[in-house]
């Protein structure tokens, strides 16, 4: 993982993006601080995609009341 000030990434972004689209990951440092603020990393994007409805006539849920809860209810208190 290599690690970028803003005015490298400014300077360099379509490098940037393009090692990034190969795999590469980079931190980023703002200004003078020698903490990582952020980083570029790849996307994620699933291979396959989730199935829906997958319990479809295997379980079923009711809601009693309307949905209606007291306020104590929904913070959990």
């Amino acid at each position: 993982m290599r690690t970028l000030t803003v005015a490298e990434i400014k300077t360099n972004f379509s490098d940037i993006l393009g090692a990034v689209q190969q795999g590469e990951k980079f931190e980023i440092l703002f200004e003078a601080s020698t903490e990582p603020v952020a980083m570029i990393v790849p996307a994620q994007c699933p291979k396959n995609a989730r199935k829906i409805g997958i319990l479809d006539g295997k379980a079923r849920f009711t809601i009693h009341g309307g949905g209606k809860i007291t306020e104590n209810e929904f913070l959990g208190t």
